[in-house]
């Protein structure tokens, strides 16, 4: 058994390079720059680099940067974060062609985001994340790899 990958903390870490949907690829391979972990952005920041990276085809990475605002959030916000690291997630799974998981997932990120429905919070549209999460659901269950459309985030 050979010893694991480890960051100079000395938590588990796979250096594995990835390809651009996040799927490990074999070591010295060249792969695509990975997100820093634990950066604390503000919101507007988090929105701002995930729309960047869903646009650009990269909503691995985008999951990254909300599982960054996940994971150093308290509070009611910290589900927020979660149920759009979940959609940004299922989108991944999507893309790599991997129909139900993208289903679950899209499906359980627009239930969690959910609660922030009506107030939206810095500016995120939630009623059009969850509408375009649902029919992308809906699309996967019947064509397992579709062609990734990022959401708007913030809407039109």
């Amino acid at each position: 058994m050979t010893d694991r990958d480890r960051d100079e903390a000395g938590r588990a870490r796979n250096a594995r390079p990835r390809d651009g949907l996040g799927r490990p690829l074999p070591y010295g391979a060249d792969g695509v720059e990975r997100q820093p972990e634990g950066i604390e952005r503000s919101p507007e920041d988090t929105i701002s680099e995930a729309q960047r990276l869903l646009d650009a085809g990269r909503p691995f990475h985008a999951h990254e940067v909300f599982e960054d605002a996940w994971k150093s959030t308290d509070g009611p916000e910290r589900e927020l974060w979660r149920g759009l690291a979940q959609l940004a997630v299922g989108l991944t799974h999507a893309a790599r062609g991997n129909g139900n998981g993208a289903a679950s997932l899209l499906e359980r990120g627009a239930d969690n985001i959910e609660p922030f429905r009506e107030a939206g919070p810095h500016g995120i549209d939630i009623p059009g994340l969850q509408a375009w999460a649902r029919a992308m659901a809906d699309e996967v269950k019947v064509r397992a790899r579709v062609k990734p459309i990022a959401p708007r985030l913030l809407g039109q």
